[in-house]
């Protein structure tokens, strides 16, 4: 039987954003009630929650989200187990765990923190060697539970996305994917024109 285990964290009115972006606002604008029907209104930051970064967000390409290949947002996961480490890097294990073009997934347990300053001030970030071996493995997509992979000047950022690797930010329940005997990763923005999309990101696990 098929298992299927939600990776994005909730949209939710006041939902926790990077610092600077503004505030989400969710509200219901007609009730059924009163008005026959339901409707919400959602102001958001692309950057908001679960989210996907395209390479025009911090590269000088022009490539929006809407025009992402659809290859590029699913296939096989791995994901490692990177607890307790302030900086995630290369390990000669990880030339096994990892396959050309797979999606690696960050298990950081920083998820714990989603909403607090820890999480936006103190999260692990990836030194450049592992970045340089994700991108010489052609994966498609690398996913974290923290709000980046690194921070300014973003050098890790400009690596991935300069390599058409996108960037699943804001993950949660990757510690479920520890014991599993292999998963697949869908993660689908909207199609949207814009540099970074929130995102519904999902692991089927085999």
């Amino acid at each position: 039987m098929m298992k299927l285990i939600d990776l994005s964290q909730v949209i939710h009115n006041g939902m926790p954003v990077y610092p600077g972006d503004p505030n989400t606002k969710l509200s219901q604008i007609k009730y059924y009630e009163h008005d026959e029907y339901n409707n919400f209104k959602l102001n958001i930051c692309v950057h908001s929650g679960t989210h996907i970064d395209a390479p025009m967000h911090l590269t000088e390409s022009k490539q929006l989200v809407s025009e992402i290949p659809l290859e590029s947002l699913i296939g096989e996961g791995c994901v490692l187990d990177v607890r307790y480490h302030d900086v995630i890097t290369m390990k000669e294990e990880y030339k096994d765990l990892i396959k050309e073009g797979c999606i690696v997934l960050l298990y950081t347990g920083f998820d714990k923190y989603y909403g607090t300053d820890k999480y936006y001030e103190n999260h692990p970030c990836m030194d450049m060697d592992f970045c340089k071996f994700l991108v010489r493995m052609n994966i498609k997509m690398v996913g974290m539970d923290m709000p980046s992979p690194d921070k300014y000047p973003f050098e890790i950022h400009k690596m991935l996305l300069s390599n058409n690797i996108y960037i699943i930010e804001n993950m949660t329940n990757l510690d479920k994917l520890l014991e599993t005997d292999g998963f697949e990763v869908y993660a689908f923005p909207l199609r949207i024109n814009a540099d970074s999309s929130i995102a519904r990101a999902v692991a089927r696990v085999k």
